[in-house]
């Protein structure tokens, strides 16, 4: 699979854009286990024509994480090109790597975003979001990919049509979350209609599935069944970013490997805080990292208290010794994984 000139190999698994979640340290720790691309969160376009710090600073990314795109979102033309543009040259503005792919948000669902007409508010002006979508393909010389929904609601699935419009205006790929705006991340997602995509005679690009995929079966079903060309991962991410591994492994050889130990997820989340406190420093490593810690250990049997102790403590060199108490006191506990990702 290809976007562009990066090549992404068979069967590729994707790192799915989320607020407050794919920051640096966690799109570094996904990539080591196994993520073909990886993608910054959302970037405001209103916040970077205003030279907002904290817009600016969701740019930066690292060369160890590329290939990366860097995700923008809005509902205002201009503001929509301007923000390309900034992102296209992300490396100057922000430092760092920069963007491999600039990828156009239509898919958030969150009353913030989608209610002032932004994220996935957009599919219910398509005209406006295919002429947003070609005023940036030709504003910026990096690849443009958009991420969206099936559709508003159940009446307005629009999204065969309105694939083939984003292509024709010069998109390089298109990610597909299977669900509309209004179900938010209800029920299941409905992958027939992703298929229905791919499977259109007048679509040549890739096509990236997202949503439900939490094991080695299901991913493989998406490509078997349904035939997209990458499989993007987004909240059976969160705590696990291992999933890549395991998935990968299912794929290349079509069996399970055994659920990871206790011990190696205490050393995951140590190298997971490491790379915040590295990124971000004290106390903000800390405080953002909490979110992710307790999730590490879903499953272990009587954790209630030691979860307490990790989402409350500041200090890292407590949060470690706590993790060392974690890897000696459940060392032999079996781990219930039945939907425990299965979000």
């Amino acid at each position: 699979m290809r976007i562009g000139d990066l090549d992404f190999g068979e069967r590729p698994l994707f790192l799915a854009p989320m607020e407050d979640v794919t920051d640096v340290s966690f799109r570094i720790l996904c990539k080591e286990q196994g993520a073909a691309m990886v993608y910054t969160e959302f970037v405001p376009s209103d916040g970077l024509i205003r030279d907002a710090d904290k817009a600016i600073a969701k740019m930066r990314t690292l060369p160890e994480e590329a290939p990366v795109g860097i995700q923008i979102y809005g509902h205002i033309p201009e503001s929509m090109v301007e923000a390309a543009k900034m992102a296209d040259r992300a490396a100057e503005i922000a430092g760092g790597h920069g963007a491999d792919i600039i990828d156009i948000n239509f898919g958030c669902p969150v009353s913030k975003i989608a209610g002032r007409g932004a994220g996935s508010g957009m599919m219910r002006e398509p005209d406006k979001m295919v002429a947003i979508t070609k005023a940036v393909v030709e504003a910026v010389g990096k690849p443009v990919t958009v991420k969206t929904r099936l559709g508003w609601d159940d009446n307005s699935k629009i999204i065969v049509e309105l694939a083939e419009r984003l292509q024709d205006v010069g998109i390089q790929a298109l990610t597909i979350h299977g669900r509309t705006r209004q179900q938010m991340y209800k029920g299941s997602a409905d992958w027939t209609l992703i298929g229905a995509v791919k499977a259109s005679p007048r679509m040549h690009i890739p096509i990236i599935g997202n949503g439900d995929i939490t094991d080695g079966p299901k991913a493989k079903e998406a490509f078997d069944r349904y035939g997209v060309d990458a499989v993007m991962i987004g909240r059976a991410s969160f705590g696990h970013p291992w999933i890549f591994r395991e998935i990968r492994h299912y794929l290349d050889t079509g069996e399970q490997l055994p659920p990871l130990s206790v011990s190696e997820r205490v050393a995951l989340a140590k190298r997971h805080l490491d790379l915040s406190l590295q990124y971000k420093g004290q106390p903000r490593g800390v405080f953002e990292m909490r979110r992710h810690l307790s999730c590490y250990f879903k499953g272990l049997p009587e954790f209630k208290q030691t979860r307490m102790k990790l989402v409350t403590t500041t200090d890292p060199a407590e949060i470690h010794s706590t993790l060392d108490y974690i890897a000696g006191r459940w060392a032999d506990a079996p781990i219930e994984t039945s939907n425990v990702y299965d979000i």
